[in-house]
């Protein structure tokens, strides 16, 4: 692997002119490509295999055209203090507004409150329900100005107007202000870490065209391949972070061979056989852990995995060819400004600095860092056992929000439940007639549906209705059923069910847990099936099924990278002590998530003004995520260890000089993934902010509680064991050479051999004939 590499790298260098046409030409063939794409859909979330996605499923089957995909807004309309807005002139400002509502060329109907029984008992609130021909990033801005203009019409009257549902998403995805952000302090980062503007520019602007090339390519083939709008969200991210990262790697690497006394094209040969080589095989594991989230069994989630996993994959292709390319074009620009003035370049592969002096630090005390680390850790995590899953919906929206606030008067004037209905859908094709009908025509709220008397089969669907809607309205925890509605072919039915607590209350999925228990009565009473879906029904399934997915997930990924870093380090603790430190760092940042977002605890200083259950989907993404970064950390900090011990260091050296070469590149690669992931935690939507906080402090655990403490101190005590292997195992194994040591076997002439060397101080080409077999000086002991 690593003379391959090596090969690549000074290829690179070399021809970096077709390199760089090559990238340019494929980065104008995708992008023309996306320029004339249809562009990518809004894919509807879909759930295979649970039972609320199939009552969904089966709604849109026997109610043709039905449940339609058009955008929906909810007109609330409060009265003010001590009145009702079934007075007079509140009533009439009512009506004026929903005849504003209805005015425009995309609104298919609007629904008045007072034609449709939608006003509280209390008479102080109602609501209107408006329904569009389009969906929500299909509304243009006159149909948005419209909505507006009829709500402040009504709110000009006196009355209190907020409006929620899908036609108030402005349709723009969260993250653009926290990634120029993350871009911005990742230079920063990188100008203390290099010293110089170009090395700080150089990781900066091969990632920003790896991430052109990754979503103007998934642009292209949205169309084709069914992408969403939402599929390349997770790649930009990643593919940002990682290019930045694996970029980092291979110039810090290139500016130590240039400092051993290396010409500029063997230095970026050896910077790619070497790094380049820790760079595949982290993007691998990468790229395991995004394409593992197919076994999650979400088709949205399983294309933002893949997609991602694409991105990965092209940073670590720009990380190979086109960074030793630009090198290439200024081969001193890279280096401190003291030395491009001297024309001198210091070896600092010997001096402490930061990294190998913390690393004496942990040698000197390895049982108490170990036990510090895993016990502060260990405590983080434990709020973890009170994680509650869910989908935070617009209750978990600022109050500043007209969607929150309208929530929330839907609450206090129709009960809390009211935000969250269950839909309950009667399937009764195939039953002949409808048993224990007798007696059941007094079904709560299902007025105009108990005669039972009909033709062919609406007798039979009526009356299992009528049963079913009684049953479910008696059962504790339901405050109201509505009428039910029969599609044409008189088969099915569908009808509302109100709860009496929140759909992020945990005794509304109590709830739907005993309406599902009671099923197997209720269907043999009358011979029809029927199951519950909704909103937030369909939360409740997607929760429980990404629990029981998380598990075999974590086998999946964790078996393979293990497998992979066998390979890799050629030790049976390293794999395994990398693994273990991944979980640890992971549940600490579940349990810090469940502490400010679902307990509260600091959740004002983040301005979360509502806590609650966690999103369903954030466990998923941190294992997945969070694992591939981990092992990103761990393959270049503990290669450089392993390059050390194989090259004749004791296992204490090799961890020192491990630290001395690595500490400063990985600790600058993980703030720069905690600034992408923290600018996140600014945005106003709470969701938002769980992803960027929850990602942010895992990368934190991660690369400096497990990465720069646990892992020297199990090394440290492990000894030579660290690098156990058993022979027969030994044998199995491919050898990739990941640490370069055939590339240190090879002869050479001298540190300054070959005619490539670049110029004096200040840049330049060089020139590109040099001399067969003209390696430069054997890669000594780090």
């Amino acid at each position: 692997m690593a003379t391959f590499l090596y090969q690549v790298g000074r290829l690179a260098f070399r021809r970096r002119w077709y390199v760089a046409l090559v990238w340019a030409a494929v980065l104008a063939a995708v992008g023309l490509g996306a320029l004339n794409a249809s562009g990518a859909s809004d894919e509807e979330f879909s759930m295979p295999g649970i039972e609320s996605q199939k009552a969904f499923d089966l709604m849109e089957q026997r109610f043709p055209g039905a449940s339609a995909d058009g955008a929906t807004a909810r007109v609330v309309f409060v009265a003010p203090s001590g009145e009702k807005v079934t007075a007079a002139e509140n009533r009439e400002a009512v009506e004026k507004a929903v005849a504003d509502l209805g005015d425009g060329g995309q609104v298919a109907s609007a629904v008045d409150p007072f034609q449709a029984k939608a006003v509280s008992k209390d008479g102080t609130t109602a609501y209107a329900t408006v329904t569009y021909k389009v969906a929500a990033n299909d509304l243009t801005d006159g149909s948005k100005q419209q909505l507006d203009r009829a709500i402040h019409t009504a709110q000009d009257s006196g009355l209190t107007v907020e409006a929620g549902g899908s036609a108030m998403d402005d349709g723009g995805g969260p993250g653009g202000a926290a990634e120029v952000i993350g871009v911005a302090i990742a230079a920063v980062v990188l100008l203390i870490t290099f010293g110089s503007l170009a090395a700080a520019g150089l990781p900066l602007l091969t990632a920003v065209i790896g991430v052109g090339v990754s979503m103007a390519t998934i642009l292209t083939l949205s169309e084709a391949l069914g992408l969403s709008t939402t599929t390349g969200t997770l790649a930009m991210m990643l593919g940002l972070a990682v290019g930045i990262d694996y970029a980092l790697f291979v110039v810090s690497r290139y500016r130590e061979e240039r400092a051993k006394g290396r010409v500029p094209r063997e230095a970026a040969g050896l910077a790619v056989g070497t790094a380049g080589s820790a760079v595949v095989f982290a993007g691998l594991t990468v790229v395991i852990a995004l394409a593992g989230l197919a076994v999650v069994g979400i088709p949205m989630l399983t294309k933002m995995g893949l997609a991602a996993a694409g991105a990965v994959v092209v940073g670590v292709l720009v990380a190979l060819t086109l960074v030793p390319a630009f090198l290439g074009f200024w081969p001193n620009a890279v280096l401190r400004r003291r030395a491009r003035r001297s024309g001198r370049i210091e070896d600092e592969g010997t001096r402490d600095n930061g990294g190998s002096r913390w690393a004496r630090f942990v040698l000197r005390r390895p049982l108490p860092v170990l036990l510090l680390g895993v016990v502060g850790l260990g405590a983080l995590a434990v709020p973890m056992t009170d994680l509650q899953l869910g989908m935070p919906g617009d209750e978990a929206k600022s109050t500043s929000t007209t969607e929150r606030r309208a929530y929330d008067a839907l609450a206090e004037g129709f009960g809390p439940g009211f935000n969250g209905p269950l839909t309950v859908v009667v399937d009764a094709k195939g039953a002949t007639d409808a048993k224990g009908v007798k007696g059941a025509t007094d079904a709560k709220g299902v007025k105009g549906a108990t005669d039972a008397k009909g033709a062919n089969g609406d007798a039979g669907l009526k009356g299992a209705a009528e049963t079913v809607a009684k049953q479910i309205g008696g059962t504790e925890g339901v405050v109201s059923v509505s009428p039910a509605r029969f599609n044409a072919a008189g088969d099915t039915a569908v009808f509302q069910v109100v709860p009496s607590t929140a759909p992020t209350d945990e005794r509304t999925k109590d709830l739907v847990t005993t309406i599902r228990g009671e099923r197997p009565g209720v269907e043999s009473e009358t011979g029809a099936t029927f199951e519950v879906t909704g909103t937030t029904a369909l939360n409740i399934d997607v929760s429980d099924k990404v629990q029981s997915a998380l598990i075999p997930y974590l086998v999946v990924v964790v078996g393979l990278a293990i497998v992979l870093l066998l390979v890799v380090f050629r030790s049976l603790f390293v794999p395994l002590k990398a693994a273990l430190g991944f979980l640890l760092s992971v549940l600490a940042s579940l349990g810090v998530v469940v502490l400010v977002f679902q307990q509260g605890h600091g959740a004002g200083l983040l301005g979360v003004e509502q806590t609650g259950p966690i999103m369903s989907l954030m466990p998923i993404f941190l294992v997945g995520i969070i694992f591939g970064l981990a092992m990103d950390y761990e393959v270049f900090l503990v290669s450089r260890m392993r390059e050390a011990y194989v090259h004749g260091e004791r296992p204490g050296q090799a961890i020192t000089s491990g630290f001395r070469h690595s500490a400063r590149v990985v600790v600058a690669a993980a703030l720069i993934m905690i600034a992408v992931f923290a600018g996140f935690v600014g945005e106003s939507d709470s969701m938002v902010k769980m992803i960027g906080f929850g990602l942010a402090s895992a990368v934190l655990f991660d690369a400096f509680v497990v990465r720069m403490a646990i892992v020297p101190a199990v090394l440290a005590l492990l000894g030579d064991r660290a690098w156990w292997l058993p022979k027969w195992l030994d044998r199995l194994l491919p050898k990739v050479d990941v640490e370069g040591e055939a590339l240190g076997r090879r002869s050479g002439s001298g540190p300054g051999s070959g005619s490539d060397a670049g110029p004096g101080p200040g840049g330049g080409e060089g020139s590109d004939p040099e001399p067969a077999g003209a390696t430069g000086r054997e890669v000594a002991r780090t």
